[in-house]
């Protein structure tokens, strides 16, 4: 390949993902009504559409590396449309629970396609920022698709937050006809089975990978903690309207956006290891100071805390996606695969797991964000140096 792919393709194609989340939060109501159910019944299609995207990424990964990333970001896309075009017909709850099956998968392969992509085509180094770059243009849906959901409510219904996605779909396939080149290595290992334990093992016994992607996986809970708790906390608890749930949410992707594209250059100056115990440490800060403001309904007793380690999450995804994948340049499609199946399915069990104990909300999330800090402790004595972006296995 003689020129890698312009970093601008890589995040336009990436914004499928979250866009299949966020628009349509505000219609969640208006969904429910139409189709005449319980609201629980179409929040549950969130949670589908998250677990199909991780669970997807066990099969998405080796696709990648036996057909390439283009075929498997054309047919990510393929699905997703087909997802966004069937939800937008629906009049049954279960047609919109298969629909966000069929966009999920979507969105795992096509995050597979980025991700494995961006592995390919840059250093170690230049990936690390770029994967940084990754988290914050994703940001940037969080903090203006809940208002751009909103108004095309108001204005066309709740079909056209689904209009939306497909037509974004159709323009991301152009562009990945037109512009995205092949970037799968020609030494890439191609097994005869699709999937197998063997073509796992090697990347799960990498030490390396075990930390980054338990990082990954931790900082990913606090996010999903956040995202699972925060509406009822503000709106219901606190008594926060709409509007200022919009605004609190769109405050917080703000500042993962600015957290992200500075992360880089911080890192660069302080180095991978000291970034990775600040980030931890900013989520332990952050779940001691929510604990001893448990009891007040002031929301920047919530907020503080959360904007504190959102700025932790990025530093982490900067450091350890890249980190994760550094010794598996012959088979990063099935690497960031398993590190994206930890990220969101992995993270999503554990966030499940935390909030069967009995303290509450916010002290759960609190639990959460004391994770990072033991998983560090834990490695704290391991010899080899986790932290150097070394190609070797």
């Amino acid at each position: 390949m003689a020129q890698p792919p312009s970093l601008y393709l890589f995040l336009l194609i990436i914004l499928l993902g979250p866009l299949g989340i966020d628009v349509y939060l505000p219609a969640i109501p208006a969904i429910a009504e139409s189709m005449n159910t319980h609201v629980d019944g179409v929040q549950a299609s969130v949670a589908m559409y998250l677990s199909a995207m991780g669970l997807g990424q066990l099969i998405a990964g080796p696709l990648a590396d036996r057909y390439g990333r283009k075929p498997l970001g054309l047919s990510g896309i393929a699905l997703y449309f087909s997802g966004a075009l069937i939800a937008s017909l629906a009049t049954m709850v279960e047609v919109l629970w298969f629909s966000r099956v069929l966009q999920g998968l979507g969105a795992c392969a096509i995050s597979v396609c980025v991700i494995s992509g961006v592995r390919d085509s840059y250093s170690l180094e230049k990936a690390s920022r770029i994967y940084s770059y990754l988290n914050g243009v994703i940001c940037v849906i969080p903090a203006l698709a809940p208002m751009l959901g909103g108004l095309l409510l108001n204005w066309w219904g709740w079909e056209s937050g689904f209009i939306l996605m497909y037509a974004y779909a159709i323009l991301m396939a152009f562009v990945i006809i037109l512009k995205l080149p092949e970037t799968l290595p020609a030494k890439t290992e191609k097994q005869k089975k699709l999937i197998s334990l063997e073509r796992y093992k090697p990347i799960l016994i990498n030490p390396k990978f075990r930390f980054h992607a338990g990082m990954v996986m931790l900082f990913m809970g606090i996010i999903i903690a956040y995202i699972s708790m925060v509406s009822v906390q503000l709106m219901v608890v606190m008594k926060q309207t709409t509007f200022a749930f919009s605004l609190w949410f769109g405050f917080n992707a703000f500042i993962n956006i600015i957290a992200s594209f500075t992360a880089p250059k911080i890192i660069d100056r302080v180095g991978r290891k000291f970034a990775i115990q600040f980030a931890s440490s900013l989520a332990l800060f952050a779940g001691v100071w929510l604990l001893l403001v448990i009891d007040s309904l002031d929301p920047l007793a919530l907020m503080i805390p959360v904007f504190i380690s959102s700025t932790g999450v990025s530093f982490v995804f900067a450091v350890s996606n890249a980190g994760a994948l550094a010794p598996f340049g012959e088979r990063a499609g099935t690497a960031s695969a398993l590190l994206g199946f930890f990220q969101m399915t992995g993270a999503s069990l554990m966030v499940a797991l935390v909030n069967t104990l009995p303290f509450g909300a916010m002290a759960n999330f609190a639990i959460v964000m004391f994770l990072p800090m033991i998983w560090l402790g834990l490695h704290s004595f391991n010899k080899q140096d986790l932290f150097k972006l070394d190609p070797a296995n």
